[in-house]
């Protein structure tokens, strides 16, 4: 009997805290750009968009990680590398603390196209790298995931370990 309700009010308050995030970047939008993308519930079958605040850090002069993959060739071969760790390097260009128990990022190289140059990472709760960190990301690939309410990842970097290299001096 319980069961149901739990459900909704578990799905309720992740629909809160996402678009809880959603709202922040409106309030830094323009009113004339409001329209159908400031709208946080997004048409079902559509996957969670690129953050905006990605064109705000400076993707140049990363290297590649030892023995890893570009966030491009990540996307390139998801479907050999899913349920595999992967290892890339990137920098950190959004970040949602706390979410089902998660920490979400998004990370970019500079590498791969609109659509295939952001890599989405779970990672424990804890310490949070912050937007414009160089991290380099160890994680297993996860394919195709929907966690509803508009929230659907075609690919996603599950439990990963994140950590922050120091700043160039």
């Amino acid at each position: 009997m319980f069961k149901p309700i739990t459900s909704s009010l578990i799905a309720l308050a992740i629909a809160a805290t996402l678009a809880g995030c959603a709202k922040k970047e409106e309030a830094a939008a323009p009113a004339a750009a409001a329209g159908p993308e400031a709208t946080p519930m997004m048409p079902p079958g559509e996957t969670h968009p690129a953050p905006k605040a990605a064109a705000e850090v400076d993707l140049t002069g990363i290297a590649r990680a030892e023995g890893g993959k570009t966030v491009a060739e990540v996307f390139a071969e998801k479907d050999a590398l899913a349920g595999k760790p992967v290892t890339f390097r990137g920098k950190v260009v959004k970040t949602n603390p706390d979410i089902m128990g998660k920490n979400w990022l998004h990370v970019r190289d500079g590498s791969g196209a609109e659509g295939t140059n952001d890599l989405t990472i779970t990672t424990a709760t804890g310490t949070m790298p912050n937007v414009g960190d160089t991290v380099v990301v160890t994680g297993n690939v996860a394919l195709n995931k929907d966690f509803g309410m508009g929230y659907a990842y075609d690919i996603l970097i599950e439990d990963a370990q994140v950590t922050v290299e120091p700043a160039a001096q």
